[in-house]
């Protein structure tokens, strides 16, 4: 885990920031907001919360997932490394009075420790130089019995050789892309869109439509996704500078190293959610 140094890429923070300007999750409709939220939150324990409940967003982004949230707790703190993607939520959580935004790290989230009642952090982790020491982070600020809900990339454990080396040939890609200028990579990443992302998901939808089985059909998780979220996921995937890949063992096994226990992980797209409650 990291130690003496800042658990956080400046670069990477930087291109979020510009992403969540870019695409402010405004175009995103209202059913696919909350299918996507239902995906991401399945194994969330909800029932588990105390009445009132106070619970922290760790790197909220654009804080497309703090509205739904707000509206089943007591107060809700969202927390960004990021001044442009904090501008974004700003305007997005203006209307929800029970939410707070703080700009800090991961590693300097002004919250005392052992006082929240939850916390999740969905799509950040695996941005971080050390993951572990980010989870590690976040369950200090929960109390014991608390619930933690995580979304890490991974690293196609569940799928076959064939899609695996498809995922190797983008990943040279998305290196390459990476470090270029924020306007050239933009400019790929809305080519990717329309060339990959939105043939391959429109062509996984027939051929469901058609009885076929996709599960393993590239990019099918997009099939019933609109134009607006292909576009952001193309350029957060081939924008994106730093990211970890974990197995589905490798997460279980850091989330019990960082003191969470009785973890259940989603079986369904976005792969890998995971759930633990604070020892």
């Amino acid at each position: 885990m990291t130690s003496n140094r800042e658990n956080i890429d400046r670069a990477t923070v930087r291109d979020f920031g510009a992403e969540w300007q870019r695409f402010d999750q405004s175009g995103v409709p209202n059913d696919e907001m909350a299918r996507m939220f239902g995906e991401y939150f399945a194994v969330f324990p909800w029932e588990i919360l105390p009445p009132e409940a106070i619970g922290f967003d760790a790197g909220c982004g654009s804080g497309r997932w703090a509205p739904l949230v707000a509206r089943r707790v007591g107060h809700l703190h969202c927390i960004d490394a990021a001044p442009a993607a904090l501008a974004v939520a700003r305007q997005r959580l203006a209307g929800h009075p029970n939410v707070t935004i703080h700009e800090a790290s991961i590693d300097a989230m002004p919250l005392a420790d052992t006082s929240m009642d939850f916390g999740y952090s969905l799509g950040v982790l695996h941005h971080l130089p050390d993951p572990a020491a980010g989870l590690a982070a976040c369950v200090r600020k929960l109390k014991p019995g608390a619930p933690m809900l995580v979304y890490l990339y991974y690293a196609f454990d569940n799928r076959p050789a064939w899609f695996r080396a498809l995922w190797q040939l983008s990943d040279f890609l998305r290196r390459a892309v990476s470090k270029a200028p924020f306007w050239l990579k933009s400019l790929l990443a809305e080519i990717f869109a329309a060339l990959i992302y939105f043939p391959l998901a429109r062509g996984a939808r027939l051929c469901e439509k058609l009885g076929a089985r996709v599960d393993n059909w590239p990019l099918s998780a997009y099939r019933w996704r609109s134009y607006y979220s292909m576009r952001t996921d193309s350029l957060d995937k081939f924008g994106t500078r730093l990211e970890h890949r974990m197995t589905k063992a490798e997460i279980a096994a850091m989330m019990e190293r960082c003191g969470l226990t009785d973890i259940r992980f989603s079986n369904a797209v976005p792969f890998w959610c995971a759930a633990g409650i604070k020892r």
